[in-house]
């Protein structure tokens, strides 16, 4: 059965990105170290193609969607799989890349998931990057597993993952947890 997962990478102390960000810098200085398991690691690339595998859809907001797009292109997260993007925003882009797969969702979270989970069939949703969009998902009880890349590093400032979610408890339940050099990876599931 397909699910909808936030998938993010993190510091140990629960940052998605380092502070002080920039555009050159999205990911604020040395804020890339959260990336490493993906791209230096041959067990995390595992990890990474094993999560692309069953993917069918991606639902990403306008800033990760705005400063990731260079290095994604037109193909967007998943490469070559060229899996279909949906970008939650107030405000299209006035020029997209040509052939792209990204949909820019205007009208709602609720809208963006109702359109990934038709694109995706029997294939998961993934929520990825931006603290604020994961936020709203998961306070709206709109997220059934997360996957959280926990990479052994302390950034004491950035963009907290966890802030925001409601006053109510979000309990868990551990799926999976697997340990490579560069990070531990971690799959809940959301018990609803």
């Amino acid at each position: 059965m397909a699910k909808v997962v936030f998938d993010t990478s993190m510091s140990l102390d629960g940052f998605m990105t380092a502070a002080d960000r920039t555009p050159q810098e999205p990911m604020g200085p040395g804020g890339l170290v959260l990336m490493d398991w993906a791209f230096h690691d041959t067990r995390g690339a595992q990890v990474l193609s094993d999560g692309v595998a069953g993917l069918g859809a991606t639902i990403a907001g306008r800033e990760t969607y705005d400063t990731s797009v260079p290095w994604w292109g037109p193909d967007g997260p998943s490469g070559d799989a060229r899996k279909p993007v949906f970008v939650v925003t107030h405000q299209p882009p006035e020029s997209t890349l040509d052939n792209g797969v990204y949909t820019f969702v205007t009208d709602g979270l609720q809208s963006a998931l109702a359109q990934a989970k038709a694109a995706a069939g029997e294939r998961d949703v993934c929520i990825m990057g931006g603290a604020s969009l994961g936020q709203q998902y998961l306070a709206a009880g709109l997220v059934d597993e997360l996957s959280i890349h926990l990479v052994p590093v302390l950034f004491h400032r950035g963009t907290r993952m966890f802030d925001n979610l409601g006053e109510d408890h979000t309990m868990l339940e551990i799926l999976e947890v697997i340990h490579t050099p560069a990070a531990t990876h971690l799959r809940y599931g959301v018990r609803k």
